[in-house]
C-alpha cells in the first residue's frame, strides 16, 4: 500500500502552536493534504497523552486510528546542556509503539525537565544519555535528530550544534539511523557530506497548525505498522520508501545568512567576506543552513546522488501556488475558494500537486493555475531565499511571461 506520512508535528500544548491542533482537526487537515499517517506530536505532555488515549482506537502494532486517519506516537524534545565547553541546544524526535511505552519514556524523562510546561519540553540531558534512557524504557523506541541544520536548535546548527554526529551521540551514535533534513535543506544538500550517507533522510512538516501539515512528508509503500515503518526507514529500503516530499530549500526561513532587523539577506560567500557581521549595523548575522552545509561538506555542490539514497520531489503547498497566481494573500477568500474547488475534484492536495494532468487541472481551475502547478512540479520557479527566520518568497514564471522574455533576444 502506497501512502504519505508526516512524522513530526506539534499539538496545541506546544508554544507558538495553533489551538486547532487537536486530534479531530489534525485528522481533517491530514485528509485534505493527502496524508494517511500522521504523528501525534508531544506525547510527553501528560494532558495531551490523555487526550490521545481518549480520541484513538488501536489499529495495528503501534498505529492508532482517529477519523479515518492513522496516527503514530511521536514527540520532540529540546536537549539543552554543556558539552566540550559549549552550550548545546539540540532538538530530537522520539517514536514509541504504544501508550505503555509513552508512559514509561515520559516517566524516565520527567527527571530532567518539566514535561507539563511545554509540548516540546526542555531537558537538561545530553542527547547521548537520553538515547540510552529512552531505549531502556522502551526497547522498540527510536530517536531521530530533528531539522538537523537549523541554526539555533539542531544537531549541526551554527550556534549550538556539533560538527560531527559522533560528537553529539557518542557511544550511542549507532542507535541513530535516520536524520530529518528540515525545511531549509533538501537531500542534495545533505549528499555533500559523505559521513551522512549511512543515514536515511526523512522529511516532515514540523507543523504548528493544520494547514501546514504535509508541507514536507514521506511516501511509503509498505504496511501501516509501526515496526514495518521503523524497519523500512532503518534499512533504507527503496522498494518500500519511495521518496520524500520537500520544500524548495530556499523557501525555508533559515536557508541564507542574514540579519532580519536590518533586512540583510546574503549568501554564504558574501557573509564570509563580511566576517559574518551585518554590513548595515555591525551586529552578528544569523548563519544559515546553506553556509553550514558549505562548512561541513567534503563534496562539491552538485555531488551525485549516493547509490542507496531515497529519491525526492520538490513541491510548493497548493495555497501558496494559488496565492501567487491570483496575487492575493494566502489566507484570502479567493485562495480558499480555488483551493476548495481543487480538493473537491481531486480529493486532496497531493493528488493535485503530483498526479493531476494539465488538462484535468485546467478544467477546474483554468489555464493559469494549471500552468503554475505543472511548472512548480517541474521545478520551473524562482525563490528569493529565506533568512534569519523570514520565509523565502516563491515566484512562478508563466509560459506567457517566458515567451515575452525569450522574444527580447
Amino acid at each position: 500500500m502506497q501512502f504519505f506520512a508526516d512524522l513530526h508535528i506539534h499539538s496545541k500544548y506546544s508554544r507558538a502552536t495553533s489551538k486547532e491542533m487537536v486530534p479531530s482537526n489534525i485528522a481533517k487537515g491530514a485528509k485534505e493534504k493527502g496524508l494517511s499517517l500522521v504523528a501525534t506530536g508531544d506525547f510527553t505532555h501528560p494532558l495531551w497523552r490523555e487526550e490521545l488515549k481518549s480520541a484513538f482506537t488501536p489499529y495495528a502494532d503501534g498505529i492508532f486510528l482517529c477519523d479515518d486517519v492513522y496516527f503514530i506516537l511521536e514527540t520532540e524534545v529540546s536537549n539543552i546542556y554543556v558539552k566540550n565547553g559549549r552550550l548545546r541546544k539540540i532538538h530530537n524526535i522520539v517514536y514509541v509503539p504504544s501508550f505503555d511505552d509513552a508512559d514509561r519514556v515520559s516517566k524516565a524523562l520527567s527527571k530532567y525537565g518539566k514535561l507539563g510546561s511545554d509540548g516540546r519540553p526542555i531537558l537538561s540531558l545530553p542527547s547521548e544519555n537520553m538515547v540510552e534512557i529512552i531505549l531502556k524504557a522502551s526497547k522498540d523506541a527510536f530517536v531521530v535528530p530533528a531539522h538537523i541544520w537549523t541554526p539555533h536548535f539542531s544537531l549541526f546548527g551554527a550556534f549550538s550544534g556539533f560538527d560531527r554526529i559522533e560528537e553529539c551521540f557518542g557511544e550511542n551514535t549507532d542507535q541513530i539511523f535516520a536524520l530529518e533534513t528540515g525545511l531549509s535543506s533538501d537531500p542534495p544538500m545533505n549528499w555533500r557530506i559523505s559521513a551522512l550517507d549511512r543515514f536515511t533522510l526523512i522529511s516532515n512538516s514540523d507543523a504548528h497548525s493544520p494547514r501546514n501539515l504535509g508541507r514536507e512528508a514521506n511516501c511509503f509503500n509498505c504496511g501501516i505498522d509501526y515496526f514495518e515503518i521503523k524497519n523500512t526507514i532503518k534499512n533504507k529500503d527503496k522498494k518500500k520508501f519511495k521518496y520524500t516530499i520537500e520544500f524548495f530549500p530556499e523557501e525555508g526561513k533559515y536557508h541564507y545568512d542574514g540579519h532580519r532587523k536590518c533586512g540583510v539577506r546574503i549568501p554564504p560567500d558574501e557573509a564570509i567576506y563580511h566576517n559574518n557581521i551585518c554590513p548595515v549595523c555591525g551586529g552578528k548575522i544569523t548563519i544559515g543552513v546553506l553556509h553550514r552545509v558549505h562548512l561541513l561538506s567534503d563534496r562539491k555542490k552538485d555531488a551525485p546522488m549516493p547509490e542507496n539514497a531515497i529519491p525526492f520531489k520538490h513541491l510548493v503547498p497548493l495555497r501558496e501556488i494559488i496565492s501567487e497566481v491570483l496575487s492575493v494573500g494566502v489566507e484570502s477568500v479567493k485562495v480558499e475558494t480555488e483551493h476548495h474547488k481543487l480538493i473537491n475534484k481531486f480529493g486532496n492536495e497531493f493528488a493535485c500537486l503530483i498526479d493531476a494532468s494539465y488538462d484535468e487541472l485546467a478544467s477546474i481551475a483554468g489555464d493559469r493555475l494549471a500552468d503554475a502547478i505543472i511548472r512548480t512540479r517541474e521545478g520551473k520557479i524562482s525563490v528569493l531565499a529565506g533568512y534569519d527566520g523570514v520565509y523565502g518568497e516563491i515566484s512562478i514564471v508563466g509560459r506567457e511571461k517566458e515567451k515575452k522574455q525569450l522574444s527580447l533576444f
